[in-house]
């Protein structure tokens, strides 16, 4: 048992403590061996002997630090260095003595009672303690060792107790009667005013709910608890009319949540208080008799037409007098206005569904006497359809048949348009115009379903007769009064593949492409831009070149010339232009001379062929035409001249002395008196004898 040691902790003497000895059987007591330690505290708290093995304790131990010791022991021959037995290992273990008093793991501790508790390790030392009366308590204990005997350690802790809350307490009210005031105008759900009634208890057990019990205003008003503040706020439910009801009696419950059974035998947890409610008159504002109004009307209302009315009352006991308008920021266009005593609408203008289908205009209703006080309603005015539009086709179709069509096939579906909207639906009918209604190139069938089918006719077309036709269809619809137009259908006549593809629908490409190429048509064209260019370039040479004045000095001694462009009086100033046989056809055909340019040479005078009687005037002059197109004596550009042609049925004959056979012979004016008083100024001037001498 050499190999476990005991020591006291805490050694008050003055020398070192001995612990043991260590010896073995190998030491001859001849100094030759060597006692060594190693291990825990070894040579610091403990130390050997190293010739006899002799152990002791350098320092005082404490147990409360470290309560065991593990060292370990060997010895060796001095001459040699070696063991001369293995290494033996050893305990050391320190004896405790009482030396430490007691200690709290806290220097404070908090407890908690509930009031009105029973026995417990800390328990009330007197019945039915009251939270409300005391809340917190501080207690001092004390703890002793060695079971409280002399000679034992003690020590002492604080102990706060606080008595935790029960609900043992009902709500109570502070007064019985409340009393608030409200206008009449005020919006729902505004808040009156608060009440609150007062509970001891804390937490959940103070929480209550408050609930209107009975009474007049039960419906009118409505009451809602705080949940921060427990209080109970009164607020509107429906709408306040003071020359309705002038007061209200309210009779509003506390009561708490959460009741302890424990303590139901205290009373109600709940109490009563009366809340009175004055309402106060106030000067409102015009009311409708509806939220909104919805007025339709059919689209082709004459203008002035009454559409719908608007009423409006004064909820006041004064009952002032209401005039209506019509918020124009809502009718920028000024299409309704409002009869202002009656609130009847009536329009301004024409209405149309297809541009707008609906009006939303904003009425106004105010006081006379106040102006302030007014009200605003919204109307929707819903436009309803006419029959007023005419069905179209749908859109502009690019139409063609092949050349080599045959009869009955389909070229083109059309479909149709129509800006009205009936409430059946839209049907549409497809007719040839009464017209053509037998067309011998196409025919237009209807199939029963908004839609019309073009169909040839016959076999085969031809663009050189016949590059494009026109099919007009007439479309109408169902609806009352019934609406109808005329689509025309524009339809080319194409070269097209077996299968029925376009390739050409041009006549005159067709025809240019077999001999010139397109670099040859080009070449063309731009010599005909080149050579057009020129002529105008010699025009406006030419027109520039300034003419010879007439007068070319100020000395110039000859009198003032004066130039008239018009035609004189007598037949012979019309020698330049002979046209007395334009004027008449039955004049003689003999031909002659341009006298506005002459000739060179003088050639054989050619006779014309006689025309026959009653010949048509645009014949004659495209026969004279021709004849002094091919005239050789005629110069190569044409002249303008106006051609008053009166007819062989005028009871005036011509009154022109051309190509007369008796010119200075006299002659009877007297029948222009007989023709009315267009012929008066003439009469006057032919008809006397003063006027032949003249």
């Amino acid at each position: 048992m050499w190999n476990q040691f005991f020591l006291l902790e805490e050694y008050t003497g003055t020398d070192t403590q001995y612990v043991g000895k260590l010896h073995t059987d190998q030491d001859k007591g001849d100094g030759n061996l060597k006692y060594i330690l190693t291990g825990d505290g070894a040579g610091s708290l403990f130390v050997i002997d190293e010739n006899t093995g002799d152990i002791h304790a350098a320092k005082k131990l404490d147990r409360e630090e470290k309560s065991l010791y593990v060292l370990r022991a060997k010895a060796i021959d001095r001459k040699t260095g070696r063991q001369v037995e293995p290494e033996s290992e050893f305990i050391i273990k320190i004896h405790d003595i009482n030396d430490n008093e007691p200690k709290f793991t806290k220097d404070l501790y908090t407890a908690s009672v509930p009031e009105m508790s029973g026995v417990g390790i800390i328990k009330t030392a007197l019945p039915d303690m009251s939270r409300e009366n005391r809340e917190q308590y501080q207690v001092v204990i004390q703890a002793k060792d060695m079971g409280g005997q002399m000679g034992g350690l003690s020590g002492t802790t604080t102990v706060n107790i606080t008595l935790t809350d029960v609900n043992n307490n009902p709500p109570r009210f502070p007064q019985s009667t409340y009393q608030f005031y409200s206008p009449e105008s005020v919006p729902l759900g505004t808040h009156l005013g608060r009440i609150k009634a007062n509970d001891p208890d804390v937490g959940e057990n103070a929480e209550m709910e408050y609930s209107i019990a009975e009474g007049d205003g039960a419906d009118m008003f409505d009451v809602i608890t705080d949940k921060d503040t427990q209080e109970g706020i009164i607020t509107v439910k429906q709408n306040l009319d003071y020359e309705n009801k002038m007061l209200y009696t309210l009779k509003v419950d506390a009561s708490n949540i959460h009741p302890d059974p424990r303590f139901l035998y205290l009373g109600p947890f709940k109490d009563t208080a009366v809340v009175k409610i004055s309402v106060e008159d106030m000067d409102e504002p015009p009311v409708f008799s509806k939220i909104f109004y919805l007025i339709e009307v059919d689209e082709d209302v004459k203008e002035g037409s009454i559409i719908g009315q608007v009423t409006a009352y004064d909820p006041d006991a004064i009952n002032n007098l209401i005039k209506y308008s019509v918020d124009r920021h809502s009718d920028m266009d000024r299409i309704f206005s409002i009869h202002s005593e009656n609130g009847s609408i009536f329009t301004l203008k024409p209405l149309d569904r297809e541009s707008t289908p609906w009006h939303n205009i904003t009425i106004t209703a105010t006081e006379i006497n106040n102006s302030k006080q007014s009200s605003r309603i919204p109307v929707f005015i819903r436009i309803l359809d006419i029959n007023d539009h005419a069905p179209e086709l749908a859109m502009y179709y690019e139409t063609f048949v092949c050349e080599n069509a045959k009869p009955g096939q389909l070229i083109q579906t059309v479909s149709v348009m129509d800006k009205d909207d009936p409430p059946r639906g839209h049907k549409f009918f497809f007719e040839p115009v009464p017209e053509f209604p037998l067309n011998p190139n196409f025919t237009i069938v209807d199939n029963k379903d908004n839609t019309a089918g073009i169909m040839t006719r016959k076999d085969g077309y031809s663009r050189n007769k016949m590059s494009t036709y026109l099919l007009p269809i007439l479309i109408f619809d169902n609806d009352y009064p019934i609406q109808s137009s005329t689509g025309t259908l524009t339809i080319r006549v194409c070269a097209c593949d077996n299968q029925g593809n376009m390739q050409s629908c041009n006549a005159e490409a067709l025809v240019l492409s077999a001999g010139l190429s397109t670099g040859a048509l080009i070449a063309i064209l731009l010599c005909v831009v080149i050579l057009l260019v020129l002529v105008v370039l010699f025009v406006a040479l030419k027109r520039q070149r300034k003419k010879e004045p007439l007068i070319i000095s100020k000395d110039d001694v000859r009198d003032n010339i004066v130039t008239y462009n018009d035609e004189g009086g007598g037949e012979e100033d019309t020698q330049a232009f002979d046209i007395g046989t334009l004027r008449n056809p039955e004049a003689r055909e003999d031909s002659k001379f341009r006298r506005d340019v002459m000739p060179e040479t003088i050639f054989q005078i050619r006779r014309t062929v006689p025309l026959w009687e009653n010949i048509d005037v645009q014949d004659f002059i495209h026969r004279r035409l021709k004849e002094n197109d091919s005239d050789p004596s005629a110069p190569p550009y044409d002249s303008l001249a106006t051609y008053a042609y009166e007819g062989n049925d005028s009871i005036a004959d011509s009154l022109s002395s051309l190509e007369s056979p008796t010119v200075d012979c006299n002659q009877d004016y007297g029948y222009l008196s007989d023709w009315g008083p267009r012929f008066k100024k003439l009469a006057d001037m032919y008809g006397g004898d003063d006027s032949d001498r003249d």
